[in-house]
């Protein structure tokens, strides 16, 4: 038989008392912050899978904020598109009634006008992003289109500032997308082009101004300016075709992104949110452990030999 000491006993007793102490701090914690792990000893195979799940969480977050500026540039250059085509689609109209009229006052407003829509082309094509110009290409920081004008108002010129480069960002892992368009782009390669591409035929305000000219000199509005104008419209539709695609993927994207963070912030919860209801009965068992254990210790503690010689 081992004999057990009274000091002995009593050491045991605070050891057990302390750690039931702890494990109750421990549930405790759990309880009030309803996380089950937060230290790294709590569980270290636990962070360690918390912490990759996180950096997750950080790319595909960035991916949805990625989704959000390009659908944000998506819509701005929808918006130009949509203006620009039906400034195009009236100045067709114009073009063909213009050699049906013989008044010259009725001419001169005809040219008014198509001056006064170069003039909204052109605000249309300078509209800003975030204090960028979205048809500048990567040279934003400047109006796309400058334009020039006579004393007598009549517009003379539109030049393009920007250039024929877009930037792209990734909406998912390995992929990319752009949301830019360039306004001119007279290479021959490259980005399409959506004011000016002579691989379509467009070049929209060299049009609008030689219909203006033709409309103020009188003379007849010849064929190929007629031709350009449906040109350009026919360019600026399927530019529009190509937004609706691009704000396609964009939807697709953000609604896996969204599904995504869902689903890892489930999985995060999994691996470090405490089960309140466990914790609650774990409680429950440690505080009746303690109470039986300092019930116990002050029975026995308090027994000496004359106990046991009655």
């Amino acid at each position: 038989m081992i004999r057990v000491t009274s000091g002995a006993y009593a050491d045991r007793l605070i050891s057990n008392l302390g750690s039931i102490t702890a494990r109750q701090a421990r549930y405790q914690a759990q309880i009030s912050t309803g996380q089950r792990v937060t230290l790294p000893e709590d569980d270290p195979g636990a962070v360690r899978r918390a912490l990759d799940l996180e950096g997750e969480r950080g790319r595909v977050g960035q991916f949805g904020r990625n989704i959000t500026r390009l659908k944000e540039t998506a819509t701005a250059t929808n918006t130009v598109m949509r203006s620009l085509s039906k400034i195009a689609t009236r100045a067709g109209e114009l073009a063909i009634k213009a050699n049906s009229i013989r008044s010259a006052d009725d001419r001169k407003a005809y040219a008014a006008e198509v001056t006064q829509m170069i003039h909204q082309a052109v605000s249309s094509a300078n509209t800003n992003l975030r204090g960028e110009s979205v048809m500048a290409g990567t040279l934003n920081d400047q109006p796309a289109y400058t334009l020039t004008a006579g004393t007598d108002g009549r517009v003379q010129s539109v030049t393009y500032n920007g250039n024929q480069d877009t930037s792209s960002l990734d909406i998912a892992e390995g992929q990319e997308l752009s949301a830019s368009v360039v306004g001119s782009n007279a290479t021959g390669s490259g980005p399409a082009g959506l004011i000016e591409d002579p691989r379509a035929g467009a070049n929209l305000f060299n049009h609008l101004i030689q219909l203006q000219d033709q409309l103020l000199a009188g003379t007849a509005v010849t064929a190929p300016t007629t031709v350009g104008l449906q040109a350009d419209a026919d360019n600026l539709l399927r530019h529009i075709a190509a937004n609706g695609v691009v704000q396609g993927r964009l939807e697709a994207g953000n609604a896996m992104v969204s599904d995504r963070l869902l689903s890892l912030e489930g999985q995060i919860s999994g691996e470090t949110d405490a089960d309140l209801a466990k914790a609650l009965v774990r409680l429950n068992e440690t505080q009746v452990s303690y109470q039986a254990a300092l019930q116990t210790g002050g029975k026995i503690l308090t027994m000496s030999l004359m106990d046991y010689l009655r």
